[in-house]
């Protein structure tokens, strides 16, 4: 299957940090404004979501206090000069002006980012052969309380009555083999619709993304990835509408039909067989291919044909490492298995690469940064989101960010630094800040080097 491509002639102009920051200055303005006219607007919208940005940004919720001790000390900060925020609303302004912005105004400095990874070349890596991209997607909780709630909110009623309050996001990646990062794409919530009476739902939530951003996406060859959840007809359904494919993992317990032709093909022995052995340390392992093609996704004459596939693992001691089944909508043969059961597998990247990381990595994804009685909770989640977006298009974008990275070993370690400095120096650039640091790796700053970076 071929998939387009990008011509050197359509290449845009790189992707710089100023870039960015400009593009989402422009996203913040268009962003609706809840004051009625003739308020005091001191503090622009553009200031106030990049005030917000920021302290998701630098993973550090002192960030804007530290700034503003620096303005009274210094005449300039680093929220001027790195995010471009003239004036630093205080923390309940910003909740007060974004609480009425829903999470989808966000959405142009996605499509920004998105359009710039894929036209400069960035994203080539993560194409795979037969299978273009690889887009997961699953479903996470952001907030959860007994008491604190919103318009928003999904609830939960227990057996004694009590009540807990929620927010759930569905937060769809790409993700290939071999690939550390994941690119984070525009996330949906999973929050009570505008008119509706019932709970939302994380499938419900799917489908809308796919209505609202399959356009943005499939031309470009898109294969979803997603746990069982994923696996039955109207949603598999939809994706080959759309124009996409689909590795779904897929559990006997929800596929009573499609287990019950298994098993009349297994005593025929009309399953095929593909056997790979390993070595794992002292150890050798047997990787079981096993596939069938054309298995009913449900019971009756309109079943949606898909070709199953699964592995087994097992160390030569007997002890099972690994075992997962599949459906698919790609073509399935012995020698296309393997990729296929590769490419299914990248699945638990959103969970482990994505969703682990904005809660355990310094992101605080689980922080109650304010909650608001409109949208705030959710627009400051698809901040945090986009803050992780933004870290990760540097990281590919630029050299130094990378070779800072790689020294401290983790994002979340680097930042810390970086907090640490602009705590006390006010720097000209984030090029700056990222030269200053690799200049005071390697041990040869002067006092004279200094004044390169640093606003006096």
């Amino acid at each position: 299957m071929s998939y387009p491509t990008v011509t050197a002639a359509a290449l845009t102009a790189p992707l710089t940090f100023a870039g960015i920051v400009e593009q989402l200055r422009d996203t913040f303005r268009a962003f609706p404004d809840c004051r009625k006219p003739g308020n005091n607007t001191r503090y622009t919208l553009e200031d106030t979501g990049l005030s917000a940005f920021s302290v998701f940004f630098m993973q550090c919720a002192s960030f804007l206090e530290y700034q503003r001790r620096m303005v009274e000390n210094q005449e300039r900060s680093n929220a001027q000069t790195l995010f471009g925020v003239h004036a630093i609303p205080c923390d309940n302004q910003i909740r007060h002006l974004l609480d009425s912005v829903p999470p989808s105004a966000v959405a142009p400095a996605y499509r920004y980012l998105f359009n710039g990874l894929q036209q400069n070349g960035y994203l080539d890596k993560w194409r795979v052969h037969d299978y273009g991209y690889l887009l997961a997607l699953d479903g996470t909780q952001h907030f959860s309380s007994s008491h604190i709630h919103c318009e928003q909110c999904l609830t939960k009623t227990h057996h004694n009555g009590t009540v807990t309050y929620s927010h759930q996001v569905l937060t769809p990646i790409l993700t290939a083999p071999d690939k550390p990062q994941v690119i984070p794409l525009p996330p949906e919530f999973i929050s009570r619709q505008d008119g509706q009476t019932k709970q939302d739902c994380e499938i419900n939530a799917a489908k809308r993304w796919l209505a609202q951003w399959g356009a943005d996406y499939i031309p470009l060859g898109i294969t979803f990835l997603g746990d069982d959840l994923y696996c039955h007809q109207p949603f598999c359904q939809a994706v080959l509408d759309a124009g996409a494919q689909f590795i779904f993992n897929c559990k006997p317990t929800s596929h009573t039909t499609l287990y019950e032709e298994l098993e009349g093909l297994e005593k025929i022995g009309a399953i095929r067989t593909h056997l790979v052995q390993r070595r794992m340390g002292k150890h050798s392992v047997t990787d079981t291919y096993r596939f069938a093609t054309q298995m009913p996704l449900r019971d009756g004459d309109d079943a949606l044909r898909v070709n199953w596939f699964s592995l087994t693992s097992v160390r030569d001691d007997g002890k099972c490492l690994y075992h997962k089944d599949f459906a698919t909508s790609h073509p399935i043969t012995t020698g296309k298995v393997v990729d296929l059961v590769k490419a299914g597998r990248c699945r638990w990247k959103i969970e482990n690469e994505n969703n682990n990381t904005l809660k355990t990595k310094g992101y605080h994804f689980e922080h109650n940064f304010g909650h608001g009685q409109q949208h705030l909770a959710n627009l400051l989640a698809a901040l945090v989101l986009l803050a992780y977006l933004v870290h990760t298009v540097i990281d590919l974008m630029d050299e130094r960010f990378r070779t800072l990275l790689q020294k401290m070993g983790s994002r979340e370690r680097l930042f810390d630094d970086i907090n640490t400095l602009t705590t006390f120096l006010c720097f000209k650039s984030w090029t700056a800040l990222l030269d200053f640091m690799l200049v005071g790796l390697e041990r040869r700053h002067q006092a004279d080097e200094i004044e390169q970076w640093v606003v006096k």
